[in-house]
């Protein structure tokens, strides 16, 4: 049975006339005729009453109305999920993200739009440290990934830094340097100090910043922990171990134990975020949801530049 059949068949029985039925379908009345006539020959059963004023359904046709109307909008149905599937707006997309970028309210803004424009994206997340997330991206166990400063550019990866925010000292909140309320700081109140660091082979940026800064200024300071991740590193500052320099986006974590405060000459120390996927994944594969979501993130973010070829999106508040 042709599914046209059926289609030419509920028009009519919906319209109650053939001509109307015939101008909806943008055909003529005679084929139209010819092709219901088709059908009634195949199903071996009349459907329509033809009459002066147009047609009505006999109870063979009540019958196979309510089976067309149902497998015609299965049909279109699937239709529309395969279409879907075709822009990329349906599938598994697996992101990443470091402690510090999802610490930032861009990112979960950015996840919450996919989820309400895209429902049909399933969001597989993970959190790593930024060179594991390098890694995954490569080696297409994530599709993309949320983090600060690239730890390398392997080729065959793109980055685009959507925003820039500035840092601030995390200090333990019995520290001397944390007695004076909304002290800004120099830098020079750091010599001395023990340092808590992310691992430079995990996120160098940063950190490599700051000890190249603090050598710069001959201000001399003691690395008394690395690890892996920055909310551990916090976690190290509230228990007073050290005290370090996060971004500003951190600020509140471990609230009653850790003061926040600016540093006032610490302006070449930007805390970026950024996206990081493989390289041609933003023109689309069939069936891909990760260039929906590239487009997207990059339609939000304040400083991420336009993609080739589309207007500059307007900005959104991070």
């Amino acid at each position: 049975m042709d599914l046209r059949h059926l289609r030419y068949f509920a028009a009519v029985a919906e319209a109650g006339h053939m001509t109307r039925a015939a101008a909806a379908l943008g055909i003529q009345q005679p084929p139209l005729s010819q092709q219901i006539k088709a059908l009634e020959a195949e199903l071996g059963l009349q459907l329509l009453r033809r009459h002066p004023k147009g047609v009505s359904l006999t109870a063979g046709g009540r019958a196979l109305l309510a089976e067309a109307q149902r497998l015609l909008a299965d049909v279109d149905a699937m239709r529309a999920r395969m279409a879907r599937i075709a822009r990329g707006e349906q599938g598994r997309l697996a992101v990443g993200f470091t402690s510090s970028a999802a610490a930032h309210a861009f990112t979960p803004q950015a996840l919450r739009e996919c989820r309400r424009r895209y429902p049909g994206i399933e969001l597989d997340l993970s959190e790593d440290h930024a060179a594991a997330l390098t890694e995954a991206v490569a080696a297409s166990r994530l599709h993309c990934a949320f983090l600060r400063v690239p730890v390398a550019q392997p080729a065959g990866l793109r980055f685009a830094t959507l925003l820039e925010e500035p840092v601030l000292v995390a200090l333990p909140a019995d520290h001397a340097l944390a007695t004076q309320p909304g002290r800004t700081l120099q830098l020079a109140a750091l010599a001395g100090e023990r340092l808590v660091l992310v691992r430079r082979p995990g996120a160098p940026g940063l950190y490599a910043n700051l000890l190249a800064l603090c050598q710069q200024q001959g201000v001399a300071v003691t690395v008394a922990a690395e690890v892996d991740r920055m909310m551990s590193n916090l976690n190290l500052v509230a228990a007073g171990v050290g005290l370090s320099v996060v971004p500003a986006s951190m600020r509140g974590t471990h609230g009653d134990a850790i003061v926040y405060r600016p540093l006032a000459d610490g302006g070449a120390l930007r805390a970026p975020l950024s996206l990081v996927w493989r390289a041609g994944d933003e023109a689309g594969g069939e069936g891909e949801p990760v260039a929906a979501f590239i487009a997207l993130v990059m339609a939000l973010a304040p400083a991420a530049p336009p993609r080739a070829g589309a207007r500059r999106p307007r900005k959104a508040g991070a």
